[in-house]
């Protein structure tokens, strides 16, 4: 196993951080694109629904979120310590 402090401030580490946080974004971009209506123009309207609950959740602190916005965030979390544990295990072998 490596230092976890050398690690962390790897180009490896960079890079799976950097992977994984480009595969998230897509993921919300293609739910958040789905969630809309597509305008003729192409433009997207995001329902109001939406909207309100998105702008809800962006002004609430993570410690005062519901227990179910809690573990959509701990999900994508799980993601990231994935994706460096795999990079920390590669680089051990390297």
């Amino acid at each position: 196993m490596t230092d976890p402090d050398k690690f962390l401030g790897s180009p490896e580490a960079l890079e799976a951080v950097a992977a994984i946080a480009h595969e998230r974004w897509a993921h919300w971009q293609r739910y958040v694109h789905g969630q809309c209506i597509r305008l003729d123009d192409g433009s997207l309207v995001i329902p109001a629904q939406l909207v309100n609950r998105w702008t809800r959740q962006i002004s609430t602190a993570y410690a005062d979120l519901t227990d179910g916005e809690k573990d959509s965030d701990r999900e994508q979390a799980r993601e990231y310590l994935t994706a460096l544990t795999i990079a920390e295990n590669e680089a051990a072998n390297k």
